[in-house]
């Protein structure tokens, strides 16, 4: 298995920032929305993916949040793998996470969120197909 970016299919704001991660970033993983994968292959549940980004590693590691953009930039071009280093900081690390939960919690009020957005994650696990 090769490392793999796992985002929510559904929500606007991610399928448009996945867009930019493989257009940008070019990292070297696979970026999918969960909708589509077998999510057991990836040891990850619906509820995990529909809550959080998840990045797992060709070894099996996963990282989610904002841990998962931080291993993002570090498999992605050169230029971005010092912002990954970066947000790994104990500082930088915390921050990072009170504004990815803000984020994540607010996706339906920016530019870009979808109705499916506003769902709470628990009620929009649905299975693939």
């Amino acid at each position: 298995m090769r490392t793999t970016l796992i985002y929510d299919g559904d929500c606007g704001i991610c399928t448009r920032l996945a867009g930019f991660a493989r257009r940008r970033l070019r990292p070297r993983a696979e970026v999918r929305a969960w909708q589509e994968l077998d999510l057991a292959a990836y040891g990850v549940t619906a509820a995990q993916c529909a809550e959080a980004l998840q990045l797992v590693t060709a070894e099996g590691r996963v990282y989610a949040a904002e841990d998962a953009t931080a291993r993002l930039l570090l498999v992605s071009r050169p230029l971005w793998r010092p912002a990954g280093l970066v947000l790994l900081l104990p500082g930088v690390h915390a921050l990072a996470g009170v504004a990815y939960r803000w984020v994540a919690r607010n996706r339906f009020r920016l530019p870009g969120g979808s109705d499916a957005c506003a769902v709470p994650p628990a009620e929009r696990t649905r299975l693939p197909g």
